[in-house]
């Protein structure tokens, strides 16, 4: 294809996103997902947003922003008033595909946008969450109706996007959507070139581990909500038996507490593991906090989608810890770009962190590795090319389906099992 005819079809392109518009669904951390919706933006879509987050970063990014009460936690009377809410603002501004993501909304939003018709509906299964990993009676009775209310929504829910195999395996197996609607595309993405900008930003790492006090210490990182299912207390037991070993490391806790209801690790279970345990609370400059690090740890017992903060760790070139769970295990290859544990298992957590710490050129290579995968498969560019190939797809079916040309944009990760 010639320069002018390239150019042509990169015009034409254009104007077919412009026709369409995105408005995409999220909880409490949607503001996490600015980079996305820019990049969509820059494509030439019109992206409008609705949750119940902070504004103030929609408003910062021009990014036309809508309000809901969302209740996190289950709660049957605000969920059914988020499901008129949220089918009011379909209603109101009649986008051209509706996007959510989290367990509760990939639940709520083909409901409400069933009511109002007429609208396209992508889901996101970002993690099957605190349902399939806690062991609690709750979670384990509530299982077999979150299967039924997620088969029930998946008939009005046109494309299903999973973030990792195991997830995609498990509504397969459990027939909760169906073939046609099923898409792999790993991530949220990580926007590089953000990252690494925002990593030299800030105070130098002198000026950090002068501000928290830990002089020339090794440093044990992560960034968690400090909840129990993210796995805080197993590390906190594992810094105890490492700190017998070596008690000149550090351990430093990044991320919130206070918001996490029944959920959250108490302040003195924290301070228990005082001094070399600190928790600095949730921060907004994760990228330059994560030069203080010489090992980074994931510990979560969570189904996760694929953790943010693992791709952020490993786009800086850290050594990593985490558990193989869903999600961690489609960015770290055990013993190849890091180390794999089980859940709850503090004895093997300080173990693998002990063996990246004596061995620091092991521990180089590893993050070298898992920096080059992340930055290949999990960036930004490569995550937005399979979203735009999906949602021009559902605006423009070649054969009658919906989905019929899903497959078709740059960097499709298919419908493999």
């Amino acid at each position: 294809m010639s320069v002018r005819h390239e150019k042509k079809a990169d015009a034409v392109t254009s104007e077919a996103a412009e026709r369409l518009h995105i408005l995409c669904i999220g909880g409490e951390d949607h503001a996490l997902r600015m980079p996305f919706f820019a990049a969509l933006r820059d494509l030439g879509f019109r992206v409008s947003a609705a949750a119940n987050a902070d504004p103030a970063p929609f408003a910062r990014a021009e990014i036309e922003y809508h309000q809901l009460a969302l209740a996190r936690f289950i709660d049957l009377r605000t969920d059914l008033r988020a499901l008129k809410a949220i089918g009011a603002v379909i209603s109101r501004l009649r986008p051209s595909i509706v996007q959510c993501f989290d367990t509760k909304l990939n639940i709520l939003v083909p409901l409400a946008a069933r009511r109002v018709g007429g609208n396209r509906v992508v889901s996101t299964i970002n993690g099957l969450g605190w349902l399939y990993s806690s062991r609690s009676p709750l979670a384990i009775g509530l299982r077999p109706v979150y299967c039924n209310l997620q088969r029930w929504a998946a008939r009005w829910t046109d494309v299903m996007v999973f973030q990792n195999r195991d997830d995609q395996r498990f509504f397969e197996l459990k027939r909760i959507s169906q073939p046609r609607t099923r898409r792999l595309v790993p991530g949220s993405g990580i926007d590089i070139a953000r990252f690494d900008g925002e990593a030299t930003k800030g105070p130098s790492v002198e000026s950090l581990r002068k501000e928290f006090g830990l002089g020339a210490a090794p440093i044990v990182m992560t960034v968690s909500r400090m909840t129990h299912v993210k796995g805080i207390p197993t590390l906190l037991a594992a810094a105890k038996l490492l700190h017998h070993e070596r008690p000149d490391v550090r351990f430093l806790l990044v991320g919130p507490r206070e918001n996490e209801a029944r959920l959250a690790v108490s302040t003195r279970e924290i301070e228990e593991h005082a001094p070399y345990v600190r928790a600095l609370g949730a921060r907004s400059d994760i990228p330059n906090l994560l030069r203080l690090a010489d090992v980074f740890v994931c510990p979560t017992e969570l189904r996760e989608g694929v953790p943010r903060v693992l791709l952020e760790a490993s786009a800086a070139g850290l050594p990593i810890v985490a558990t193989a769970v869903p999600g961690c295990t489609d960015v770290i290859q055990d013993g190849w770009s890091g180390y794999l544990v089980p859940t709850q298992s503090p004895e093997a957590l300080a173990e693998r962190i002990l063996a990246l710490l004596q061995n620091t050129s092991s521990a180089k290579i590893f993050g070298q590795r898992a920096s080059k995968h992340v930055r290949k498969e999990f960036s930004l560019d490569v995550t937005i090319a399979r979203y735009a190939s999906i949602y021009r797809a559902l605006a423009e079916p070649s054969d009658g389906s919906p989905i019929a040309r899903a497959g078709s944009g740059v960097g499709w990760a298919g419908d493999r099992a």
